[in-house]
């Protein structure tokens, strides 16, 4: 049984940063891409960040770009996103998922966590 277990939300002030982990269980983690969408109140998901397999490659959404740092750690099966200069608008349930696919659509994924809030405050 797969199961992606996120780590490390809560609040903090506008500004400030975050640390999210994933840990993975019951899947060859290494031959999965990682990565991390979120959904805002109100919102669709989107997507955030992915690392390939190797982490050889990331990816980044426009708007956490320069801002957010995924990394992973094959050894230990988890993912991580640092988060800094956060803002209110990053305010989300922020989802770890697992992908073999070379693109990141919502519906595409094959395993997804059940979420960690992100709450940011102005």
């Amino acid at each position: 049984q797969v199961q992606l277990v996120e780590s490390g939300g809560g609040l903090v002030q506008a500004g400030g940063s975050l640390r999210l982990s994933c840990a993975a269980s019951g899947l060859t983690f290494s031959s999965y891409a990682m990565g991390w969408f979120r959904q805002a109140p109100g919102k669709e998901r989107e997507f955030v960040a992915g690392i390939s397999w190797s982490g050889g490659s990331t990816y980044y959404a426009d708007s956490v770009k320069g801002r957010f740092t995924i990394s992973r750690d094959n050894a230990k099966n988890t993912v991580t996103l640092q988060m800094n200069s956060l803002k209110p608008e990053d305010t989300a349930v922020y989802y770890c998922v697992a992908n073999r696919k070379s693109y990141w659509y919502p519906g595409d994924m094959d395993y997804w966590g059940k979420g960690t809030l992100v709450t940011v405050s102005s």
